[in-house]
Protein backbone atom coordinates (compact mmCIF):
# COMPACT_ATOMS: atom_id res chain seq x y z
CA UNK A 1 0.00 0.00 0.00
CA UNK A 2 1.24 3.31 -0.60
CA UNK A 3 -0.04 6.57 0.32
CA UNK A 4 0.33 9.73 -1.11
CA UNK A 5 -0.23 13.58 -0.41
CA UNK A 6 -1.55 15.18 -3.15
CA UNK A 7 0.71 17.63 -3.60
CA UNK A 8 3.87 16.36 -1.57
CA UNK A 9 7.08 15.17 -3.59
CA UNK A 10 6.35 12.18 -3.00
CA UNK A 11 8.76 11.25 -0.25
CA UNK A 12 7.30 10.04 3.35
CA UNK A 13 5.52 6.97 1.13
CA UNK A 14 3.98 4.54 3.73
CA UNK A 15 4.66 0.75 2.87
CA UNK A 16 2.03 -1.35 5.60
CA UNK A 17 1.16 -4.63 5.61
CA UNK A 18 -1.32 -6.82 7.77
CA UNK A 19 -2.31 -10.30 8.70
CA UNK A 20 -4.15 -12.61 6.77
CA UNK A 21 -7.92 -12.64 6.30
CA UNK A 22 -10.21 -15.26 5.57
CA UNK A 23 -10.43 -14.65 1.72
CA UNK A 24 -11.78 -17.83 0.55
CA UNK A 25 -10.19 -18.66 -3.68
CA UNK A 26 -10.29 -14.70 -4.51
CA UNK A 27 -7.31 -14.16 -3.01
CA UNK A 28 -3.77 -13.22 -5.49
CA UNK A 29 -6.40 -12.65 -8.19
CA UNK A 30 -5.18 -9.33 -8.79
CA UNK A 31 -1.77 -9.94 -8.72
CA UNK A 32 0.41 -7.35 -9.91
CA UNK A 33 -2.52 -4.84 -11.00
CA UNK A 34 -2.94 -1.07 -8.67
CA UNK A 35 -6.06 0.40 -7.97
CA UNK A 36 -5.87 3.76 -7.38
CA UNK A 37 -7.84 5.57 -4.83
CA UNK A 38 -7.95 9.34 -4.18
CA UNK A 39 -9.20 9.75 -0.88
CA UNK A 40 -10.03 13.37 1.45
CA UNK A 41 -9.94 11.00 4.17
CA UNK A 42 -6.51 9.98 6.39
CA UNK A 43 -7.93 7.75 8.93
CA UNK A 44 -6.49 4.30 10.68
CA UNK A 45 -10.43 2.36 9.03
CA UNK A 46 -9.25 3.80 5.94
CA UNK A 47 -5.41 2.12 5.74
CA UNK A 48 -7.04 -0.94 7.30
CA UNK A 49 -9.58 -1.24 4.67
CA UNK A 50 -6.77 -0.78 1.86
CA UNK A 51 -4.54 -3.33 3.70
CA UNK A 52 -7.33 -5.85 4.06
CA UNK A 53 -8.60 -5.59 0.40
CA UNK A 54 -4.89 -6.03 -0.57
CA UNK A 55 -4.44 -8.88 1.02
CA UNK A 56 -7.82 -10.63 0.00
CA UNK A 57 -7.14 -10.00 -3.59
CA UNK A 58 -3.69 -9.27 -4.22
CA UNK A 59 -4.19 -5.77 -5.81
CA UNK A 60 -1.66 -2.63 -4.65
CA UNK A 61 -3.62 0.06 -3.42
CA UNK A 62 -2.16 3.56 -3.89
CA UNK A 63 -3.94 6.06 -2.23
CA UNK A 64 -3.66 9.92 -2.96
CA UNK A 65 -5.14 11.79 -0.06
CA UNK A 66 -6.09 15.94 0.17
CA UNK A 67 -8.66 17.95 1.52
CA UNK A 68 -12.12 17.21 -0.22
CA UNK A 69 -12.37 20.32 -2.42
CA UNK A 70 -8.93 20.14 -3.86
CA UNK A 71 -9.48 16.53 -4.06
CA UNK A 72 -12.48 17.31 -6.90
CA UNK A 73 -10.42 20.05 -8.48
CA UNK A 74 -7.46 17.37 -9.04
CA UNK A 75 -9.66 14.70 -10.76
CA UNK A 76 -11.66 17.42 -12.66
CA UNK A 77 -8.21 18.82 -13.64
CA UNK A 78 -6.80 15.39 -15.06
CA UNK A 79 -9.77 14.63 -16.88
CA UNK A 80 -9.45 11.44 -19.19
CA UNK A 81 -5.70 11.39 -17.84
CA UNK A 82 -6.27 10.61 -14.49
CA UNK A 83 -5.41 7.25 -12.59
CA UNK A 84 -8.46 7.46 -10.24
CA UNK A 85 -9.78 4.41 -10.20
CA UNK A 86 -12.28 5.26 -6.65
CA UNK A 87 -12.86 8.79 -5.11
CA UNK A 88 -14.10 8.60 -1.50
CA UNK A 89 -14.62 11.70 0.22
CA UNK A 90 -16.21 12.59 3.14
CA UNK A 91 -20.08 14.52 3.59
CA UNK A 92 -22.63 14.31 1.25
CA UNK A 93 -22.23 17.93 -0.02
CA UNK A 94 -18.58 17.08 -1.24
CA UNK A 95 -20.01 14.07 -3.04
CA UNK A 96 -22.51 16.20 -4.84
CA UNK A 97 -20.02 18.66 -5.77
CA UNK A 98 -18.28 15.96 -7.17
CA UNK A 99 -21.67 14.67 -9.12
CA UNK A 100 -21.81 18.02 -10.25
CA UNK A 101 -18.72 18.25 -12.19
CA UNK A 102 -19.46 14.58 -13.47
CA UNK A 103 -16.47 12.72 -11.71
CA UNK A 104 -18.46 9.66 -11.41
CA UNK A 105 -18.94 6.73 -13.20
CA UNK A 106 -22.66 4.63 -12.39
CA UNK A 107 -22.13 1.59 -11.00
CA UNK A 108 -24.32 -1.51 -11.05
CA UNK A 109 -24.35 -3.53 -7.79
CA UNK A 110 -26.73 -6.09 -6.31
CA UNK A 111 -24.07 -6.14 -3.63
CA UNK A 112 -23.85 -2.79 -3.06
CA UNK A 113 -27.69 -1.74 -3.48
CA UNK A 114 -28.40 -4.88 -0.96
CA UNK A 115 -25.89 -3.22 1.62
CA UNK A 116 -26.28 0.01 1.27
CA UNK A 117 -29.50 1.74 2.53
CA UNK A 118 -31.19 3.38 -0.46
CA UNK A 119 -31.13 7.22 1.48
CA UNK A 120 -27.19 6.48 1.69
CA UNK A 121 -26.79 6.10 -2.16
CA UNK A 122 -27.05 7.78 -5.03
CA UNK A 123 -30.23 6.53 -6.91
CA UNK A 124 -28.10 5.97 -10.41
CA UNK A 125 -25.17 4.12 -8.96
CA UNK A 126 -23.00 7.51 -9.03
CA UNK A 127 -21.97 7.16 -5.23
CA UNK A 128 -22.47 4.78 -2.10
CA UNK A 129 -21.91 5.32 1.69
CA UNK A 130 -19.28 3.74 3.12
CA UNK A 131 -19.22 5.44 6.83
CA UNK A 132 -21.63 7.76 8.78
CA UNK A 133 -21.35 10.29 11.57
CA UNK A 134 -24.43 12.42 13.74
CA UNK A 135 -24.57 15.75 14.14
CA UNK A 136 -24.99 15.95 18.20
CA UNK A 137 -25.15 18.31 20.90
CA UNK A 138 -22.26 18.75 23.54
CA UNK A 139 -23.40 20.52 26.73
CA UNK A 140 -21.59 21.14 30.47
CA UNK A 141 -23.40 18.84 32.64
CA UNK A 142 -22.78 21.27 35.55
CA UNK A 143 -24.35 24.45 33.69
CA UNK A 144 -26.81 22.69 31.47
CA UNK A 145 -30.11 20.66 32.41
CA UNK A 146 -30.48 18.35 29.83
CA UNK A 147 -33.93 18.26 30.01
CA UNK A 148 -33.47 22.23 28.44
CA UNK A 149 -32.93 20.58 25.18
CA UNK A 150 -35.40 19.54 22.93
CA UNK A 151 -33.37 19.30 19.33
CA UNK A 152 -30.77 21.53 16.95
CA UNK A 153 -34.04 24.03 18.05
CA UNK A 154 -32.65 24.29 21.00
CA UNK A 155 -29.29 26.23 20.42
CA UNK A 156 -31.32 29.17 18.67
CA UNK A 157 -33.29 29.77 22.22
CA UNK A 158 -32.76 32.86 23.91
CA UNK A 159 -32.20 30.93 26.88
CA UNK A 160 -28.36 30.09 25.36
CA UNK A 161 -27.76 33.47 24.67
CA UNK A 162 -23.65 33.84 24.55
CA UNK A 163 -23.97 30.23 25.49
CA UNK A 164 -23.27 28.14 22.15
CA UNK A 165 -19.83 27.47 20.44
CA UNK A 166 -19.43 26.24 16.20
CA UNK A 167 -17.54 25.99 13.90
CA UNK A 168 -17.63 28.23 10.83
CA UNK A 169 -20.68 28.46 8.47
CA UNK A 170 -18.29 27.60 5.49
CA UNK A 171 -17.64 24.10 7.62
CA UNK A 172 -19.05 21.51 5.35
CA UNK A 173 -20.67 19.92 8.33
CA UNK A 174 -22.48 23.14 9.01
CA UNK A 175 -23.88 23.30 5.18
CA UNK A 176 -25.03 19.75 5.08
CA UNK A 177 -27.27 19.86 8.47
CA UNK A 178 -28.87 22.97 7.52
CA UNK A 179 -29.45 21.85 4.35
CA UNK A 180 -31.64 19.17 6.00
CA UNK A 181 -32.99 21.65 7.93
CA UNK A 182 -34.18 23.80 5.25
CA UNK A 183 -36.03 20.71 4.28
CA UNK A 184 -37.16 20.04 7.63
CA UNK A 185 -38.56 23.35 8.63
CA UNK A 186 -38.71 24.81 5.60
CA UNK A 187 -35.98 28.07 4.31
CA UNK A 188 -38.02 30.75 6.75
CA UNK A 189 -38.02 28.91 9.60
CA UNK A 190 -34.15 27.49 9.04
CA UNK A 191 -33.76 31.01 8.22
CA UNK A 192 -34.87 31.93 11.69
CA UNK A 193 -32.87 29.43 13.58
CA UNK A 194 -29.36 30.51 11.63
CA UNK A 195 -30.10 34.10 12.71
CA UNK A 196 -30.71 32.44 16.18
CA UNK A 197 -27.61 30.55 16.82
CA UNK A 198 -25.56 33.07 15.28
CA UNK A 199 -26.90 35.53 18.26
CA UNK A 200 -25.99 32.90 20.65
CA UNK A 201 -22.30 32.26 19.95
CA UNK A 202 -20.49 33.04 23.11
CA UNK A 203 -18.15 33.50 20.29
CA UNK A 204 -16.94 33.73 17.08
CA UNK A 205 -17.09 30.73 15.26
CA UNK A 206 -13.27 29.58 14.86
CA UNK A 207 -12.07 25.85 14.77
CA UNK A 208 -12.81 22.48 14.33
CA UNK A 209 -15.54 20.17 16.34
CA UNK A 210 -12.57 18.91 18.71
CA UNK A 211 -12.22 22.57 19.41
CA UNK A 212 -15.67 22.95 20.20
CA UNK A 213 -15.76 20.53 22.94
CA UNK A 214 -12.51 22.15 24.42
CA UNK A 215 -14.37 25.34 24.44
CA UNK A 216 -17.46 23.77 26.70
CA UNK A 217 -14.78 21.61 28.74
CA UNK A 218 -12.61 25.33 29.41
CA UNK A 219 -16.09 27.24 30.13
CA UNK A 220 -16.13 29.74 27.22
CA UNK A 221 -19.37 28.11 26.20
CA UNK A 222 -22.24 25.43 27.27
CA UNK A 223 -23.03 23.65 24.29
CA UNK A 224 -21.80 23.42 20.91
CA UNK A 225 -22.90 21.35 17.90
CA UNK A 226 -20.31 18.68 16.83
CA UNK A 227 -20.16 15.36 14.85
CA UNK A 228 -19.98 12.61 17.60
CA UNK A 229 -16.51 10.56 16.50
CA UNK A 230 -15.19 13.64 17.72
CA UNK A 231 -16.04 13.27 21.49
CA UNK A 232 -15.76 9.48 20.81
CA UNK A 233 -11.88 9.91 20.04
CA UNK A 234 -11.36 12.42 22.95
CA UNK A 235 -13.06 9.22 25.31
CA UNK A 236 -10.26 7.65 24.98
CA UNK A 237 -7.46 10.08 24.05
CA UNK A 238 -8.63 13.04 26.33
CA UNK A 239 -10.88 11.63 29.61
CA UNK A 240 -9.83 14.54 30.88
CA UNK A 241 -11.70 17.00 28.78
CA UNK A 242 -14.74 14.86 28.52
CA UNK A 243 -15.63 14.32 32.36
CA UNK A 244 -18.33 16.35 32.88
CA UNK A 245 -19.78 16.81 29.28
CA UNK A 246 -22.19 15.12 28.09
CA UNK A 247 -23.99 14.37 24.43
CA UNK A 248 -27.18 15.07 23.62
CA UNK A 249 -29.32 13.23 20.62
CA UNK A 250 -31.39 16.05 19.25
CA UNK A 251 -34.02 12.78 17.94
CA UNK A 252 -37.34 15.55 18.08
CA UNK A 253 -38.99 15.79 15.04
CA UNK A 254 -37.63 14.02 12.17
CA UNK A 255 -34.30 12.55 14.57
CA UNK A 256 -30.89 12.97 14.35
CA UNK A 257 -28.98 14.52 11.41
CA UNK A 258 -26.70 12.07 9.97
CA UNK A 259 -23.92 12.92 7.20
CA UNK A 260 -22.03 10.22 5.61
CA UNK A 261 -18.59 9.57 4.09
CA UNK A 262 -18.94 8.17 0.34
CA UNK A 263 -17.43 6.31 -2.33
CA UNK A 264 -17.92 5.97 -6.04
CA UNK A 265 -15.97 4.89 -9.36
CA UNK A 266 -14.24 7.85 -11.18
CA UNK A 267 -15.98 8.37 -14.95
CA UNK A 268 -12.06 7.38 -16.17
CA UNK A 269 -11.16 4.63 -13.46
CA UNK A 270 -8.18 2.57 -15.80
CA UNK A 271 -9.76 -0.28 -13.79
CA UNK A 272 -13.25 -0.35 -13.39
CA UNK A 273 -13.55 -3.92 -12.30
CA UNK A 274 -11.11 -3.72 -9.49
CA UNK A 275 -12.63 -0.24 -8.30
CA UNK A 276 -16.00 -2.20 -8.28
CA UNK A 277 -14.64 -4.86 -6.38
CA UNK A 278 -13.63 -2.38 -4.00
CA UNK A 279 -16.71 -0.97 -3.54
CA UNK A 280 -18.32 -4.15 -2.82
CA UNK A 281 -15.41 -5.33 -0.46
CA UNK A 282 -15.80 -1.85 1.47
CA UNK A 283 -19.34 -2.63 2.21
CA UNK A 284 -18.91 -6.22 3.60
CA UNK A 285 -18.89 -6.89 7.34
CA UNK A 286 -15.06 -6.71 8.21
CA UNK A 287 -14.80 -3.75 6.13
CA UNK A 288 -17.39 -2.00 8.27
CA UNK A 289 -16.01 -2.75 11.70
CA UNK A 290 -12.87 -0.51 10.89
CA UNK A 291 -15.07 2.42 10.32
CA UNK A 292 -16.66 1.81 14.22
CA UNK A 293 -13.86 0.19 15.64
CA UNK A 294 -11.13 2.09 14.21
CA UNK A 295 -12.48 5.70 13.95
CA UNK A 296 -15.71 5.87 15.92
CA UNK A 297 -17.89 6.14 12.97
CA UNK A 298 -21.08 4.45 11.86
CA UNK A 299 -20.85 1.52 9.81
CA UNK A 300 -22.98 1.95 6.45
CA UNK A 301 -24.64 -1.28 6.45
CA UNK A 302 -26.89 -1.08 9.79
CA UNK A 303 -26.26 -5.13 10.49
CA UNK A 304 -22.88 -4.96 11.44
CA UNK A 305 -21.98 -5.70 14.79
CA UNK A 306 -18.77 -4.28 16.54
CA UNK A 307 -16.78 -4.12 19.81
CA UNK A 308 -16.48 -0.17 20.75
CA UNK A 309 -17.00 1.30 24.27
CA UNK A 310 -17.22 5.06 23.84
CA UNK A 311 -19.99 4.48 21.06
CA UNK A 312 -21.86 2.37 23.44
CA UNK A 313 -21.73 4.57 26.12
CA UNK A 314 -22.64 7.08 23.88
CA UNK A 315 -25.92 5.09 23.52
CA UNK A 316 -28.31 5.09 20.78
CA UNK A 317 -30.21 7.17 19.02
CA UNK A 318 -32.65 7.72 15.57
CA UNK A 319 -31.71 8.76 12.76
CA UNK A 320 -32.98 11.27 10.16
CA UNK A 321 -33.91 9.40 7.33
CA UNK A 322 -33.46 12.08 4.58
CA UNK A 323 -31.72 10.84 1.82
CA UNK A 324 -28.26 12.63 1.32
CA UNK A 325 -29.07 13.56 -2.11
CA UNK A 326 -30.61 16.11 -0.30
CA UNK A 327 -27.71 17.34 1.53
CA UNK A 328 -26.32 18.51 -1.83
CA UNK A 329 -29.22 19.93 -3.36
CA UNK A 330 -29.73 22.06 -0.82
CA UNK A 331 -25.93 23.36 -0.22
CA UNK A 332 -25.84 26.84 -2.05
CA UNK A 333 -29.60 27.58 -0.15
CA UNK A 334 -27.95 26.62 2.86
CA UNK A 335 -24.86 29.24 2.62
CA UNK A 336 -27.07 31.37 1.79
CA UNK A 337 -29.14 31.53 4.60
CA UNK A 338 -25.81 31.49 6.84
CA UNK A 339 -24.47 35.11 5.17
CA UNK A 340 -27.93 36.32 5.16
CA UNK A 341 -27.91 35.67 9.23
CA UNK A 342 -23.91 37.01 9.59
CA UNK A 343 -22.62 33.47 11.13
CA UNK A 344 -19.30 33.82 9.96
Amino acid sequence: MRILPILAIFTGVVLASCGSLDSGDGSGAGEGQTLTIYSSRHYDSDYALYEAFEEETGVTVEAIEADGDLLIERVKAAGDQSPADVIITVDAGRLWRAEQEELFAPVSSAVLEERVPANMRHPDGLWFAVATRARVIVYAEDRVDGGDLTGYASLADPAFRRRVCARSSGNVYNISLLAALIDRWGSDTAQQWANGVNANFARDPLGGDSDQIRAVAAGECDVAIVNHYYFARLMGTEPEVTDGLAVFWPNAEAGVHVNISGMGMSRNAPNPELAQQFLEFAVSDRAQRFFAELTNEYPAVASVTYENAALAELGDFEADPLAATVLGENQAEAQRLFDRAGWQ
